[in-house]
């Protein structure tokens, strides 16, 4: 087990560090010819939205949970966009990307930073397999991650 004493959202650089992230990572998303299709009503709002998310799950301010829904409004964003397994590989590649241009030089931070995503992904392509409207029940809190991956 990894003891830092400082929370992921904290060795990031807080919420400006995942904002620039974020940026990054959606400006290539909207580039791409495998990815843009799914994105097809993307708004910068969008940006915003998983910046507040990123900041919670990686112990920060609360404000996905407080303000946008939590974890039930999250998952039900992706339902109905069928997101293919090609689409998730070229998904991380693109966000790796941009983890390693935007986020400190830190590889155990990059990398949990990196297993979040690919958790997170494969949780977003299979719920994107059932339809808008689907239910489904109570996932639970928002999950956290830390330097010990999932808590």
């Amino acid at each position: 087990m990894t003891e830092r004493s400082e929370t992921l959202f904290e060795a990031v650089g807080g919420i400006d560090a995942l904002r620039r992230l974020s940026s990054t990572f959606y400006d290539a998303v909207l580039a791409d010819p495998l990815l843009a299709p799914v994105f097809a009503d993307f708004t910068r709002t969008h940006v915003e939205h998983v910046v507040v998310w990123l900041a919670e799950v990686f112990g920060g301010p609360t404000g996905f949970t407080d303000e946008l829904g939590g974890h039930q409004a999250l998952l039900r964003s992706h339902l109905g966009l069928s997101i293919t397994e090609e689409q998730r590989l070229r998904w991380m590649e693109l966000m790796t990307a941009a983890v390693e241009k935007e986020l400190p030089g830190d590889e155990l931070l990059r990398r949990r930073v990196v297993e979040y995503f690919d958790w997170g992904t494969r949780i977003a392509r299979d719920v994107s397999a059932d339809p808008v409207g689907q239910d489904l029940g109570d996932p639970g809190p928002t999950p956290r991650w830390s330097w010990n991956g999932l808590v």
